[in-house]
Parts: C-alpha cells; structure tokens; sequence
C-alpha cells in the first residue's frame, strides 16, 4: 500500500482516497516498480510485514518490542505525558517531529509529508529518535481493544501488560479478512492533527500482519546484555 496525495481536501472517513494498492512496492522500491531507496539509506526501513521483521530481528539476535516496552521507551521517563517532549503541543517555531503539517492529505508543508533521515528531529530524554512520527513501528504484541485487567483488580491495568491472543486480533468489523493483527505505536509522517494525532506515545493501532505501508517500519530491542 502507496501513500498517494490527494488533488484536493476530501472526506477522511474514505482512507482509499490516499492509499493505492501497488504491484512491485517494496523496502527497495518504496513507490513501486521504478522507484528506489537508493538515496535515502539513513530514512526508516517501510513496507514490511510483521514476518519481515521478526526474521530480521532473529537474524540480528534481537526482539521486536512489547508495545508497553515501546512506550516506556517513548515516554523517556516523563510519565503521563501527552507527547514524547512533554504536555504542550510543538510550537510554531520549533520542530520536534515528522508528522503532517499542513492540509491532509493533499498539501503539506515544505519539507513534510515523507520519511525523512533518522535524527532529522530531536531525540528524547532518553536519547531515542522518531519515537514520535516519521513511521509507524511493529511491536511483538497481538492487538486487542483493552488490556486485560487483573483478576483481583478489574479496575486496573496489569504492571508491563501483554496484548490479546491471536483470536481476539482479528478485526470482527471485517470479518472477510480473517488475517491476524499487531499492535503498531509511533505515529508517522501522515498523522495530522486534523486527522488523527496518533504521534502520541499512548497512541496505539491495529495492523494486519501480512500488509506492508509506506509509513510503517519497525525498531529493534536487545535484552540480556552482559559484560
């Protein structure tokens, strides 16, 4: 699926409008047949499916994210905020992330509405760049609309919460689609504050573990570290 501008302002409930489906897309030909990736090695890696980053994970001898790691990660120790940098929205004159400025989706300002390179943006307090916009990250868990709470407390979301099962992933609103989903978290360079706001570190999506995207890529954990 190609991200594609609109010619004008259109209806945001009608997502086909700005999405294609393109034969030959890929993480080496990001447009489809006839693009290329060469020049742009330092942006995040896009149109992966969930297969493709576990096995790259695996290969490197790493671990996709829970999505609560993901957001502890995000949060960079300033909790119950409500972006990445603090509680108030980015200012005119500061930049601090790649999502959508400007009219979704047809008119973005100069300079947005793409990838751009890795540390384009300040990093968090934690020193971890994008974790607010330029692509979407796959995480390890399955989506589920709530978190299961405890037993003894079900007014309260576990510590480090899991998602769902694979059976409850899939989406009952389409149910000729019986293909399971992960939890994705980040945002990208398409959230728009108009539309969405999904920039947020408490933002969360469903995705279809077969489909890549143009604005979804991944990041990688390593645990187990020893001197």
């Amino acid at each position: 699926m190609v991200f594609t501008r609109t010619a004008g302002p259109v209806n945001f409930r009608h997502i086909n409008l700005w999405w294609r489906w393109t034969p030959g897309a890929s993480w080496r030909d990001p447009e489809g047949s006839g693009s290329s990736a060469g020049d742009r090695h330092d942006h995040p890696v896009v149109h992966v499916a969930y297969e493709d980053v576990e096995a790259y994970a695996n290969w490197a001898g790493r671990s996709l994210p829970t999505e609560a790691e993901w957001e502890a990660a995000a949060r960079g120790g300033l909790q119950q905020m409500i972006f990445t940098w603090g509680d108030e929205p980015e200012p005119s004159d500061d930049r601090l992330a790649n999502f959508w400025h400007g009219d979704f989706p047809w008119q973005p300002d100069g300079g947005y509405g793409t990838t751009t390179p890795v540390g384009s943006f300040p990093p968090n307090v934690y020193g971890l760049y994008d974790m607010a916009g330029n692509v979407w990250d796959w995480t390890a868990d399955w989506y589920a609309d709530r978190h299961p709470a405890k037993v003894d407390k079900p007014c309260c979301i576990p510590r480090n919460p899991r998602g769902g099962d694979i059976a409850s992933s899939y989406d009952p609103r389409q149910p000729q689609f019986r293909v399971p989903r992960k939890v994705i978290k980040g945002g990208s360079y398409l959230c728009a504050d108009s539309y969405c706001m999904r920039y947020r570190p408490a933002a969360r999506r469903p995705q279809m573990i077969d489909t890549g995207m143009s604005h979804i890529g991944f990041r990688c954990v390593v645990r187990n570290i020893t001197n």
